[in-house]
Protein backbone atom coordinates (compact mmCIF):
# COMPACT_ATOMS: atom_id res chain seq x y z
CA UNK A 1 0.00 0.00 0.00
CA UNK A 2 1.48 3.67 -0.60
CA UNK A 3 1.01 5.25 2.35
CA UNK A 4 1.41 8.79 0.89
CA UNK A 5 -1.18 8.19 -1.63
CA UNK A 6 -3.18 6.06 1.30
CA UNK A 7 -3.06 9.57 3.35
CA UNK A 8 -3.69 12.11 0.03
CA UNK A 9 -7.17 10.22 -0.09
CA UNK A 10 -8.46 9.63 3.40
CA UNK A 11 -7.18 12.95 4.70
CA UNK A 12 -9.99 15.22 4.12
CA UNK A 13 -12.44 12.74 5.84
CA UNK A 14 -10.08 12.32 8.74
CA UNK A 15 -10.11 16.07 9.00
CA UNK A 16 -13.46 16.02 8.98
CA UNK A 17 -13.93 13.84 12.25
CA UNK A 18 -11.10 15.57 13.81
CA UNK A 19 -13.70 18.40 13.57
CA UNK A 20 -16.25 16.95 14.58
CA UNK A 21 -15.17 15.74 17.40
CA UNK A 22 -14.21 19.01 18.86
CA UNK A 23 -17.42 20.46 17.93
CA UNK A 24 -19.67 21.35 20.83
CA UNK A 25 -23.00 20.63 20.17
CA UNK A 26 -23.76 18.25 17.23
CA UNK A 27 -27.29 18.25 15.33
CA UNK A 28 -29.37 14.53 14.02
CA UNK A 29 -27.06 15.50 10.55
CA UNK A 30 -23.77 16.10 12.41
CA UNK A 31 -24.00 12.90 14.45
CA UNK A 32 -24.77 10.81 11.67
CA UNK A 33 -22.05 11.81 9.54
CA UNK A 34 -19.68 11.40 13.06
CA UNK A 35 -20.48 7.75 13.02
CA UNK A 36 -20.25 6.98 9.22
CA UNK A 37 -16.53 8.97 9.49
CA UNK A 38 -16.18 7.02 12.87
CA UNK A 39 -16.67 3.70 11.37
CA UNK A 40 -14.89 4.15 8.17
CA UNK A 41 -12.08 5.38 10.08
CA UNK A 42 -11.69 2.23 12.03
CA UNK A 43 -11.65 0.83 8.70
CA UNK A 44 -8.65 2.51 7.46
CA UNK A 45 -7.07 1.96 11.26
CA UNK A 46 -7.14 -1.51 10.39
CA UNK A 47 -6.02 -1.57 6.78
CA UNK A 48 -2.75 0.36 7.81
CA UNK A 49 -1.92 -2.02 10.97
CA UNK A 50 -2.58 -5.10 8.78
CA UNK A 51 -0.70 -3.85 5.46
CA UNK A 52 1.49 -1.28 6.37
CA UNK A 53 1.49 -0.57 9.93
CA UNK A 54 3.27 3.30 9.84
CA UNK A 55 4.09 4.38 13.30
CA UNK A 56 3.24 8.04 12.52
CA UNK A 57 -0.44 7.09 10.95
CA UNK A 58 -1.25 4.45 13.32
CA UNK A 59 -0.76 6.65 15.80
CA UNK A 60 -2.83 9.30 14.38
CA UNK A 61 -6.09 7.44 13.53
CA UNK A 62 -5.77 5.73 16.71
CA UNK A 63 -5.99 8.88 18.62
CA UNK A 64 -8.61 10.07 16.31
CA UNK A 65 -10.60 6.95 16.18
CA UNK A 66 -10.24 6.92 20.44
CA UNK A 67 -11.28 10.96 19.89
CA UNK A 68 -14.40 10.10 17.82
CA UNK A 69 -15.64 6.86 20.13
CA UNK A 70 -15.49 9.00 23.77
CA UNK A 71 -17.72 11.31 21.57
CA UNK A 72 -20.12 9.19 20.07
CA UNK A 73 -20.30 7.38 23.93
CA UNK A 74 -20.21 9.96 26.07
CA UNK A 75 -17.98 8.31 27.84
CA UNK A 76 -15.69 9.64 30.68
CA UNK A 77 -13.60 8.16 33.22
CA UNK A 78 -13.83 9.79 36.60
CA UNK A 79 -10.42 11.59 37.99
CA UNK A 80 -10.20 9.09 41.20
CA UNK A 81 -10.11 6.35 38.41
CA UNK A 82 -7.54 7.67 36.57
CA UNK A 83 -5.43 8.33 39.88
CA UNK A 84 -6.59 4.42 40.82
CA UNK A 85 -5.61 3.16 38.16
CA UNK A 86 -1.75 5.23 38.11
CA UNK A 87 -0.84 4.26 41.41
CA UNK A 88 -2.64 0.99 41.53
CA UNK A 89 -1.48 -0.33 38.35
CA UNK A 90 0.82 1.39 35.84
CA UNK A 91 2.92 2.97 38.91
CA UNK A 92 4.05 -0.76 40.26
CA UNK A 93 4.33 -2.42 36.47
CA UNK A 94 6.82 0.62 36.05
CA UNK A 95 9.01 0.17 38.79
CA UNK A 96 8.41 -3.54 38.21
CA UNK A 97 9.66 -3.25 34.77
CA UNK A 98 13.07 -1.63 35.89
CA UNK A 99 13.54 -4.33 38.61
CA UNK A 100 16.71 -5.25 37.03
CA UNK A 101 18.62 -2.01 36.03
CA UNK A 102 17.23 -0.97 39.65
CA UNK A 103 19.44 -4.19 40.91
CA UNK A 104 22.67 -3.18 39.10
CA UNK A 105 22.28 0.28 40.62
CA UNK A 106 21.91 -1.25 44.39
CA UNK A 107 24.95 -3.35 43.57
CA UNK A 108 27.01 -0.49 42.35
CA UNK A 109 25.97 1.73 44.81
CA UNK A 110 26.56 -0.59 47.94
CA UNK A 111 30.69 -1.87 46.38
CA UNK A 112 31.42 1.77 46.24
CA UNK A 113 29.89 2.73 49.94
CA UNK A 114 31.08 -0.64 51.69
CA UNK A 115 34.24 -0.35 49.76
CA UNK A 116 34.81 3.28 50.38
CA UNK A 117 33.78 2.23 54.20
CA UNK A 118 35.84 -0.01 54.95
CA UNK A 119 39.22 1.29 53.07
CA UNK A 120 38.54 4.90 55.07
CA UNK A 121 37.73 3.67 58.41
CA UNK A 122 40.87 1.53 58.33
CA UNK A 123 43.54 3.76 56.92
CA UNK A 124 43.83 6.78 58.95
CA UNK A 125 46.21 7.56 56.20
CA UNK A 126 43.94 7.66 53.15
CA UNK A 127 41.54 9.20 55.56
CA UNK A 128 43.84 12.36 56.29
CA UNK A 129 44.00 12.60 52.77
CA UNK A 130 40.44 13.71 52.33
CA UNK A 131 39.45 14.98 55.46
CA UNK A 132 42.08 16.84 58.19
CA UNK A 133 41.80 15.21 61.64
CA UNK A 134 40.13 18.04 63.31
CA UNK A 135 37.09 17.85 60.43
CA UNK A 136 36.82 13.89 61.07
CA UNK A 137 37.05 14.59 65.15
CA UNK A 138 34.36 17.47 64.28
CA UNK A 139 32.25 15.16 62.13
CA UNK A 140 31.98 12.03 64.04
CA UNK A 141 31.64 13.92 67.83
CA UNK A 142 29.05 16.96 66.25
CA UNK A 143 28.63 17.32 62.43
CA UNK A 144 26.90 14.30 61.22
CA UNK A 145 24.12 14.30 64.27
CA UNK A 146 23.66 18.03 64.90
CA UNK A 147 22.44 18.47 60.61
CA UNK A 148 19.45 16.72 61.59
CA UNK A 149 18.44 19.35 64.25
CA UNK A 150 18.87 22.49 62.21
CA UNK A 151 16.05 24.98 61.52
CA UNK A 152 12.82 24.00 62.03
CA UNK A 153 11.14 20.66 61.01
CA UNK A 154 8.93 21.44 58.33
CA UNK A 155 10.95 23.93 56.64
CA UNK A 156 13.83 20.79 57.08
CA UNK A 157 11.48 18.42 55.38
CA UNK A 158 10.79 20.78 52.45
CA UNK A 159 14.43 21.20 52.02
CA UNK A 160 15.40 17.90 51.95
CA UNK A 161 12.84 16.92 49.69
CA UNK A 162 13.46 19.11 47.47
CA UNK A 163 17.09 18.19 47.00
CA UNK A 164 16.40 14.24 47.00
CA UNK A 165 14.00 15.19 44.06
CA UNK A 166 16.18 17.03 42.28
CA UNK A 167 18.91 14.15 42.51
CA UNK A 168 16.47 11.81 41.55
CA UNK A 169 15.19 13.94 38.32
CA UNK A 170 19.24 14.11 37.53
CA UNK A 171 18.87 10.51 37.38
CA UNK A 172 15.80 10.16 35.59
CA UNK A 173 16.71 12.43 32.42
CA UNK A 174 19.90 12.30 32.39
CA UNK A 175 19.67 8.37 32.87
CA UNK A 176 19.26 7.97 28.41
CA UNK A 177 22.93 8.71 28.46
CA UNK A 178 24.34 5.47 30.33
CA UNK A 179 27.09 7.81 32.02
CA UNK A 180 25.40 10.14 34.79
CA UNK A 181 23.30 7.80 36.57
CA UNK A 182 26.70 5.34 37.33
CA UNK A 183 28.71 8.62 38.35
CA UNK A 184 26.00 9.68 40.83
CA UNK A 185 25.53 6.17 42.29
CA UNK A 186 29.04 6.05 42.36
CA UNK A 187 29.66 9.59 43.96
CA UNK A 188 26.77 8.81 46.44
CA UNK A 189 28.47 5.48 47.15
CA UNK A 190 31.83 7.37 48.03
CA UNK A 191 29.70 9.92 50.05
CA UNK A 192 28.13 8.14 52.17
CA UNK A 193 31.27 5.43 52.98
CA UNK A 194 33.49 8.15 53.34
CA UNK A 195 30.81 9.32 55.99
CA UNK A 196 30.50 5.62 57.44
CA UNK A 197 34.18 5.40 57.88
CA UNK A 198 35.07 8.10 59.93
CA UNK A 199 32.53 7.47 62.09
CA UNK A 200 33.67 3.92 62.77
CA UNK A 201 36.95 4.94 63.02
CA UNK A 202 36.08 7.06 65.91
CA UNK A 203 33.42 4.59 67.83
CA UNK A 204 30.11 6.27 66.12
CA UNK A 205 28.88 3.59 63.88
CA UNK A 206 26.27 2.65 66.26
CA UNK A 207 25.14 6.39 65.93
CA UNK A 208 25.86 6.68 62.25
CA UNK A 209 23.20 3.78 61.47
CA UNK A 210 20.70 5.70 64.29
CA UNK A 211 20.79 8.30 62.24
CA UNK A 212 21.12 6.91 58.67
CA UNK A 213 18.56 4.07 58.96
CA UNK A 214 15.15 5.66 59.75
CA UNK A 215 14.92 7.82 56.32
CA UNK A 216 18.12 6.58 54.21
CA UNK A 217 16.69 3.52 53.39
CA UNK A 218 13.57 4.55 51.50
CA UNK A 219 15.70 7.87 50.35
CA UNK A 220 18.67 5.83 49.05
CA UNK A 221 16.12 3.48 47.61
CA UNK A 222 13.94 6.29 45.64
CA UNK A 223 17.86 7.40 44.18
CA UNK A 224 18.52 3.59 43.01
CA UNK A 225 15.59 3.39 41.60
CA UNK A 226 15.57 6.82 39.59
CA UNK A 227 18.88 5.78 38.62
CA UNK A 228 17.54 1.87 37.36
CA UNK A 229 14.80 3.59 35.62
CA UNK A 230 17.32 5.69 33.71
CA UNK A 231 19.47 2.76 32.83
CA UNK A 232 16.31 1.16 31.74
CA UNK A 233 16.10 4.22 28.96
CA UNK A 234 19.98 3.85 27.95
CA UNK A 235 19.59 -0.03 27.23
CA UNK A 236 16.02 0.35 25.71
CA UNK A 237 17.94 2.59 23.25
CA UNK A 238 21.33 0.46 23.12
CA UNK A 239 19.03 -2.51 22.44
CA UNK A 240 15.92 -2.14 21.34
CA UNK A 241 14.92 -5.75 21.16
CA UNK A 242 12.45 -7.14 18.65
CA UNK A 243 10.49 -3.42 18.30
CA UNK A 244 12.01 -0.45 16.43
CA UNK A 245 14.98 1.64 18.07
CA UNK A 246 12.34 4.76 18.54
CA UNK A 247 9.50 2.30 19.23
CA UNK A 248 11.54 1.21 22.22
CA UNK A 249 13.22 3.90 23.49
CA UNK A 250 9.73 6.49 23.52
CA UNK A 251 8.48 2.83 25.42
CA UNK A 252 10.95 3.46 28.09
CA UNK A 253 10.77 7.08 28.29
CA UNK A 254 6.73 7.18 28.57
CA UNK A 255 7.30 4.07 31.45
CA UNK A 256 10.27 6.33 32.97
CA UNK A 257 7.85 9.45 33.40
CA UNK A 258 5.31 7.32 35.72
CA UNK A 259 8.18 6.40 37.47
CA UNK A 260 9.39 10.00 37.96
CA UNK A 261 5.98 10.63 39.37
CA UNK A 262 5.36 7.86 41.23
CA UNK A 263 8.53 8.75 43.42
CA UNK A 264 7.75 12.20 44.24
CA UNK A 265 5.15 11.58 47.52
CA UNK A 266 7.91 8.24 48.13
CA UNK A 267 10.51 11.15 48.14
CA UNK A 268 7.93 13.09 50.47
CA UNK A 269 7.59 10.54 53.18
CA UNK A 270 11.50 10.40 53.28
CA UNK A 271 11.67 13.84 53.88
CA UNK A 272 9.15 13.43 56.78
CA UNK A 273 11.17 11.08 58.59
CA UNK A 274 14.62 12.51 58.08
CA UNK A 275 13.05 16.07 59.41
CA UNK A 276 10.66 13.94 61.96
CA UNK A 277 11.23 10.48 62.79
CA UNK A 278 15.17 10.88 62.87
CA UNK A 279 15.96 13.25 65.11
CA UNK A 280 13.09 12.81 67.62
CA UNK A 281 13.11 11.90 70.79
CA UNK A 282 12.22 7.90 70.14
CA UNK A 283 14.34 5.05 71.05
CA UNK A 284 16.85 3.85 68.35
CA UNK A 285 15.23 0.62 67.93
CA UNK A 286 11.68 2.62 67.30
CA UNK A 287 13.14 5.14 64.47
CA UNK A 288 14.70 2.37 62.86
CA UNK A 289 11.80 0.18 62.83
CA UNK A 290 9.74 3.02 61.57
CA UNK A 291 12.34 3.87 58.04
CA UNK A 292 12.33 -0.34 57.81
CA UNK A 293 8.33 -0.42 57.36
CA UNK A 294 8.54 2.44 55.48
CA UNK A 295 11.01 0.62 53.14
CA UNK A 296 9.61 -2.54 53.11
CA UNK A 297 5.74 -1.32 52.41
CA UNK A 298 7.75 0.31 49.33
CA UNK A 299 9.35 -2.84 48.23
CA UNK A 300 6.12 -4.76 48.86
CA UNK A 301 4.30 -2.17 46.33
CA UNK A 302 7.58 -2.67 44.09
CA UNK A 303 8.15 -6.24 43.93
CA UNK A 304 4.85 -8.00 44.69
CA UNK A 305 1.96 -5.58 43.47
CA UNK A 306 4.29 -4.95 40.51
CA UNK A 307 4.81 -8.46 39.54
CA UNK A 308 0.83 -8.83 39.60
CA UNK A 309 0.29 -6.82 37.73
CA UNK A 310 3.39 -7.11 35.00
CA UNK A 311 1.50 -11.10 34.85
CA UNK A 312 -1.55 -8.68 33.45
CA UNK A 313 0.38 -7.14 30.81
CA UNK A 314 0.85 -4.18 31.98
CA UNK A 315 4.27 -1.99 31.59
CA UNK A 316 2.98 1.07 33.06
CA UNK A 317 2.98 2.79 29.13
CA UNK A 318 0.06 4.81 27.45
CA UNK A 319 -2.94 2.77 26.22
CA UNK A 320 -2.12 1.18 22.49
CA UNK A 321 -5.31 3.62 21.12
CA UNK A 322 -3.13 6.98 22.74
CA UNK A 323 0.16 5.84 21.44
CA UNK A 324 -0.63 3.80 18.23
CA UNK A 325 -0.63 -0.11 17.75
CA UNK A 326 2.45 -2.48 18.29
CA UNK A 327 4.83 -3.71 15.91
CA UNK A 328 3.84 -7.22 15.05
CA UNK A 329 7.46 -9.10 15.08
CA UNK A 330 7.75 -12.57 14.02
CA UNK A 331 7.16 -15.62 16.14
Amino acid sequence: MDTDAFIAVHRPQWERLAELTRTRTLDAQGIDELLALYQETSTHLSTVRSTNPDPALTARLSLLVHRARLRITGARIPLWKNARTFLWEDLPAALYEARWPVALSAAIFLASAIVTGVYFGTDPVARGLVLPEAAQRSLAQRDFVSYYFEGEATGFAAQVWTNNAWITVQAVVFGATGIWPLIMLVQNGLNVGLSGGVMGAYGGLDTYFVYLLPHGLLEITAVLVGAGAGLRTFWAWVRPGPLPRLWALSRAARSLVTVAIGLVPVLLISGFLEAFVTPSGLPPAVRIGLGVIAWAAFMVFFLVRGRQVHRLGITGDLSEELVGDRVATAG
